[in-house]
């Protein structure tokens, strides 16, 4: 018992101590990761406690930087990637865009007429994240008030908001969705 807790102690402080190397380095992703591992070891121990914070401050900074990233006004384009064949084609047969607007504060979903650019503003959302666990690495997940539970990221080299249902929030728990996920491709409107 004794040399499995020694083995555990250093396995975590080996996490953390590459943590904290990520984290001087600016990879904070990846700092994120290991500080979540760390935390998860020995949560009652001194390391254990750290690391926990460390995963608060890190999923605050990370939020905030995808946040920035996806203010703004998105157009959707389809359920495949962008730069499929499908996705093009779909797009300019479509007689009615999907837009979305994020801000600080909320989620705005509107319709808008291709022919007479009517915009019609079909609901609005809080921009809440998802977090569960405290010491998890999720940073990106937004919940919906219909329980949906949404991984956003943001490709600022392609202008691409990319959204995938990874879970849903029922009276009975979290469900995950492992397969099959709905997935939504947004450009910059």
């Amino acid at each position: 018992m004794m040399a499995q807790n020694d083995a555990k102690a250093k396995f975590q402080k080996n996490k953390y101590e590459m943590a904290i190397s990520c984290y001087k380095k600016a990879d904070f992703k990846n700092a994120l990761d290991l500080f979540s591992v760390a935390s998860k070891v020995k949560p009652e121990n001194e390391l254990g406690k750290e690391s926990i914070k460390k995963v608060d401050t890190l999923k605050n900074i990370l939020r905030k930087d995808m946040m920035e990233k996806a203010f703004g006004t998105w157009k959707m384009k389809g359920d495949k990637p962008i730069w499929s064949v499908d996705a093009e084609s779909t797009s300019k047969t479509v007689l009615i865009d999907k837009i979305i607007e994020i801000n600080q504060n909320q989620i705005s979903f509107y319709e808008q007429d291709k022919k007479t650019l009517v915009k019609k503003l079909i609901k609005t959302e809080k921009l809440v994240f998802y977090n569960k666990d405290q010491s998890d690495s999720l940073f990106s997940a937004i919940i919906l008030s219909d329980g949906t539970i949404w991984n956003c990221t943001v490709d600022e080299d392609s202008g691409v908001l990319h959204v995938i249902n990874i879970a849903k929030q029922t009276e009975n728990g979290i469900e995950k969705i492992n397969t099959d996920n709905l997935e939504r491709y947004y450009s910059r409107g």
